[in-house]
């Protein structure tokens, strides 16, 4: 029988609430954005015509896929952080049929489970071996793919939502696992703001509604009274930490009740709900040469948007 999780998701939710709702300013993790309804919005605004990440990560795959596959080994595992609807593992798993498995990494168990369905009726012959878990902890692969040889993938220049120390601390949790023999991953590069203010701003208002999720998402499973029409959905640029980040700005002065215990905001308050660092090259060789890795490869679009980088555990 499958264990019930759901009051201990609703125990970490609740700390995680109380913690960064104490803080000054107020935080919420962005890791609680991804239950079901989040997931889905989030893949809305991979498709948005603002939103440049995706199609530019997806280029660079699609067109260096075969050289990419190099990387993968023969018999051995691609292992993806946060894996989301698997849309760019799909090139990988496409220009690398020596590969045997596949585990997706996801914290939406309902949303990894109905991925992993489609996948393996897409590739019958690829093992695919979903796990429920949050990634930004350290983690144990099950227990047939711990001598596996494999590769990290993670995609999606999601290594910009924690801060630098955090990153090095993942990417240092990843060169640890056994038999790891690479790790690909994508970066948002610095460019004009403009462009970057946009991507986490679209005009239809996905992103809007997928930061106030966040806080539907805390009435429904913590019995509290959020009114999402009081906050304001904010992307702003911090030059000076190299980042966007997203805010949910209060409107009003108003007390929010959450599992009976009271937070007030102030008018023009915000609830910083992510960051999205970005990266020159040099910066991130850096980072990651801290964390134990060297940078193999680092493959960019022609507008220099995006990279896709290629780590090889350090000697």
């Amino acid at each position: 029988m499958a264990e019930d999780t759901t009051h201990k998701d609703d125990i970490e939710l609740l700390r995680g609430v109380r913690r960064g709702l104490a803080a000054r300013p107020k935080t919420l993790e962005p890791k609680w954005f991804y239950d079901e309804t989040g997931s889905a919005l989030f893949e809305e605004i991979t498709q948005l015509s603002e939103y440049y990440p995706t199609r530019t990560e997806l280029a660079i795959l699609s067109q260096a896929a075969d050289a990419l596959a190099r990387y993968l080994p023969a018999g051995g595992a691609l292992v993806e952080l946060g894996s989301g609807a698997s849309r760019k593992t799909r090139t990988l798993i496409e220009a690398a049929p020596h590969l045997a498995a596949y585990l997706p990494i996801d914290i939406s168990e309902q949303f990894l489970h109905s991925v992993a369905r489609d996948l393996r009726k897409r590739y019958p012959a690829l093992e695919i071996a979903p796990v429920v878990a949050d990634f930004t902890r350290p983690l144990s692969l099950p227990a047939p793919f711990h001598t596996m040889p494999k590769a990290a993938f993670f995609p999606g220049s999601t290594i910009g939502n924690f801060l630098p120390a955090e990153a090095m601390v993942l990417l240092r949790q990843v060169r640890d696992w056994q038999t790891v023999e690479h790790f690909i991953i994508g970066i948002d590069l610095v460019k004009d703001t403009e462009t970057l203010i946009a991507a986490y701003d679209d005009a239809q208002g996905i992103t809007a509604a997928f930061n106030r999720n966040i806080l539907r998402r805390i009435n429904r499973e913590l019995a509290a009274d959020f009114d999402l029409s009081g906050f304001d959905h904010e992307a702003r640029w911090n030059s000076a930490q190299s980042r966007i980040e997203m805010h949910l700005v209060s409107q009003r002065d108003q007390t929010v009740t959450i599992a009976g215990d009271q937070y007030a905001f102030q008018a023009g308050e915000s609830i910083h709900t992510e960051n999205s660092h970005k990266y020159t090259e040099k910066g991130f060789t850096s980072l990651a040469a801290q964390a134990g890795w060297e940078v193999t490869d680092f493959i960019t679009d022609p507008h220099d948007f995006f990279a896709v980088a290629i780590l090889t555990p350090a000697d």
